[in-house]
């Protein structure tokens, strides 16, 4: 159960246009992560935008984007955010074997070389925040500089997003 109350697009206050606009990015629909940063309407803008941007804005592959997301889930513990994303990842061509492989990625063959070096990146920005030169240098050599800003920025931002979540407890929205 979360730990702080949910807030619905009918609660009084909650600014109708600003619930539309994440509605709109999502679908249609509130999920139980917008329940929560509805409690501050300026973090609930940003958040729109930012991770609007990284999911929809940028140039980088999107079974590779979803890729990192899941894997930034898996090692920061945050099932809510595998939950959200491996259907996605699924909508950009990965596979259901990829997605269960990703936890054992390093003793599997059914991720290529680009993959494993941003597997690399993510776990070391993730685990270590502070990236070896080797790890960056490999990485480096398959994208342009618009995609390296991309995959940090993507890495950077599911780890604030499972950080989130994980704080407040946030569950799927099946659990409630």
């Amino acid at each position: 159960m979360a730990r702080i109350e949910f807030v619905g697009a009918n609660t009084r206050g909650v600014d109708p246009d600003l619930v539309r606009a994440v509605e709109q990015r999502r679908g249609g629909r509130l999920l139980n992560l917008d329940r929560q940063l509805l409690h501050s309407p300026s973090i609930t803008r940003g958040w729109n935008a930012y991770l609007g941007e990284i999911r929809t804005g940028g140039v980088l592959n999107g079974a590779l984007r979803e890729l990192v997301i899941l894997q930034v889930a898996l090692l920061n513990r945050a099932p809510y955010e595998f939950a959200q994303h491996a259907p996605v990842a699924l909508d950009e061509g990965v596979t259901q074997t990829q997605i269960d492989a990703l936890a054992e990625w390093r003793g599997s063959n059914l991720f290529s070389p680009t993959q494993r070096d941003v597997f690399a990146y993510a776990e070391a920005m993730t685990l270590g925040v502070q990236v070896p030169d080797e790890v960056f240098a490999n990485v480096r050599r398959h994208f342009s500089d618009r995609e390296v800003v991309e995959l940090t920025a993507t890495v950077a931002a599911y780890n604030m997003v499972s950080r989130f979540l994980e704080a407040l407890q946030i569950e799927t929205e099946d659990t409630d």
